[in-house]
């Protein structure tokens, strides 16, 4: 091999052994080049005729000679400058959805994968000079995990329609720089080795301290990335197993089309004597309906207390898609009356809510007065109690909750080791551990004390006085919070047609759970219906 310099590596070798170069040809092969404009293979080197090779630790050793090297590192850096845009804008878009950029899911799987890309990315340009076989390997694994999830979310419908193209897009150029990242390391090691052994005589196999602790912290890097890509793909694995989980009801579209609310109804419209009679519309306090109220409804449908009931998954709750951010309380009211009206599901309505839910149902009740023949509230939020809904540290906490969710830390756990089931996990106890649920608490608590809050004080302004209404407390909550009393009982001023407020002893916040609670919430229930039933039969005689 002939060197920079014109010294070839048999020339040295018959130096040493005492043989001495031929005057002519041979001198002119040691004489120093001519000195020329410099081009890829001389930019860096320095000025004037030198013999000899050049020391390893030269500066001018270097892959960057290469033109393809020095690209590379171009169009990495030209990609991490457009990851990072795409990060921030979906960083955004979790509390402001741009225009088509609502995701149907969570959004927390896109902004994992951007992060994860931009890792690999930055972990490139930082140790671009050091490339290693651990890199490669390591890049390669993490091609292939993402290569699979891209696959789950592409064959899989629900998850696909969950993330949308914004997700796809997203794990798609995830997968597109993991190969880039492996790519540009062998093409970094292939120039390395190129320069070495052109302008040093040989590859050098040595690693200065320095590059030790390169290769050493990418390495380690790249390994807490690799586990990251593992358990997304892990969460993404049970994210398709729920989705295998079909809804007891229908999915009805809302808001032009964007999204799919959740709707079940059961029972029916008319009595024994073919009377019409209210329909109970429940709505869910901080959980799904399904894991916690289900019961009282179904046990008064059994037992005759009530005919028909019918409630609605808010959005990002069991079987309903995530709304666009932000989203209030009256927003949902909105879209409640829109999935009902294509459900051909119609009043009169007997709404009976718990916890927060009652700031929907009331809001629902404002705007469809003459179709609400009754209000019960089971411990109801007051208003005037949303701050703590709306606090920033709370906000802040589901986001960082939100951010760390795809990760399932607690749901593969809980799957893996304390036999959690789909159902446990799209409706039931570990239903909060999804990230749908978690974003819908967090649209919730970011508008808590500003647009919901208005909007439910403009509901009491214009409910209906006359509507019966019922409020059902814990005694327990009652006596631990003077506040707390004091706010559930002006909610008993609603309307002007009390029938009751119960305080039920023992019973704690869900007062359900207890069955003192549940047999006075269907006794209420019971009250309200015949109520209007018994009205409208006085109507129809008068008539």
């Amino acid at each position: 091999m002939v060197s920079l310099w014109g010294t070839s590596k048999k020339d040295d070798d018959d130096q040493d052994e005492g043989v001495r170069p031929q005057t002519g040809e041979s001198s002119e092969r040691t004489a120093a080049p001519h000195v020329s404009e410099a081009d890829e293979r001389t930019r860096l080197l320095p000025p004037g005729p030198r013999e000899g090779y050049l020391s390893p630790d030269d500066p001018a050793v270097s892959p960057y000679n290469l033109w393809s090297v020095r690209w590379l590192r171009y169009f990495t850096v030209f990609f991490t400058m457009i990851t990072f845009l795409w990060w921030v804008l979906l960083l955004v878009s979790i509390f402001v959805s741009p225009p088509g950029m609502h995701a149907r899911g969570s959004g927390f799987f896109d902004f994992s994968y951007t992060t994860l890309t931009e890792g690999l990315l930055l972990i490139v340009l930082l140790f671009f000079s050091t490339p290693s076989k651990a890199a490669q390997v390591i890049c390669l694994v993490i091609a292939v995990i993402l290569l699979i999830d891209m696959i789950l979310i592409l064959a899989v419908p629900r998850l696909r329609v969950e993330e949308g193209w914004v997700g796809i897009a997203s794990i798609v150029w995830a997968v597109l720089i993991s190969i880039w990242t492996v790519f540009t390391d062998r093409i970094v090691s292939w120039g390395k080795r190129e320069e070495e052994e052109r302008l040093t005589g040989r590859s050098e196999t040595r690693r200065t301290l320095r590059e030790w602790c390169s290769v050493l912290t990418s390495t380690v890097i790249l390994v807490i990335i690799a586990v990251v890509a593992i358990l997304l793909s892990a969460t993404l694995i049970l994210r398709s197993r729920d989705a295998s989980l079909a809804p007891p009801g229908e999915r009805y579209y809302v808001d032009g089309d964007k999204y799919q609310i959740h709707v079940f109804c059961s029972g029916s419209t008319t009595d024994s004597e073919g009377n019409k009679v209210p329909t109970v519309l429940f709505e869910a306090g901080d959980g799904p309906f399904e894991g916690g109220m289900i019961q009282v409804a179904e046990n008064a449908l059994a037992n005759g207390s009530v005919s028909r009931y019918c409630y609605s998954d808010r959005p990002g709750f069991a079987w309903s898609d995530n709304a666009p951010s932000p989203f209030s309380a009256g927003m949902a009211a909105d879209v409640l009356s829109e999935a009902l009206a294509r459900a051909g599901e119609e009043g009169p309505w007997v709404l009976a809510s718990a916890g927060i839910g009652s700031i929907y149902s009331r809001i629902f009740s404002s705007r469809h007065g003459h179709d609400v023949s009754g209000l019960l509230l089971i411990e109801p939020l007051h208003e005037d109690l949303l701050y703590r809904i709306g606090s920033p540290s709370r906000g802040f906490l589901l986001w960082a909750w939100g951010i760390i969710s795809p990760l399932g830390l607690d749901r593969l756990p809980a799957a893996l080791f304390k036999g959690r089931t789909r159902e446990d996990r799209v409706y039931g106890r570990s239903a909060y551990q999804g990230g749908k649920y978690i974003k819908a608490k967090l649209q919730e608590s970011l508008v808590a004390n500003s647009l919901t809050k208005n909007e439910v004080s403009s509901a009491r302004n214009i409910q209906f006085e006359d509507t019966p209404l019922v409020v059902i407390s814990s005694g327990i909550e009652v006596r631990r919070d003077s506040e707390w009393e004091k706010k559930q009982r002006d909610l008993t001023l609603l309307t002007r047609n009390l029938v009751g407020w119960d305080i039920v002893n023992k019973a704690p916040s869900e007062v359900w759970q207890t069955y003192n609670g549940r047999e006075m919430i269907e006794k209420r229930l019971k009250e309200l219906v015949n109520a209007q039933v018994g009205q409208a039969e006085s109507e129809h005689k008068t008539e």
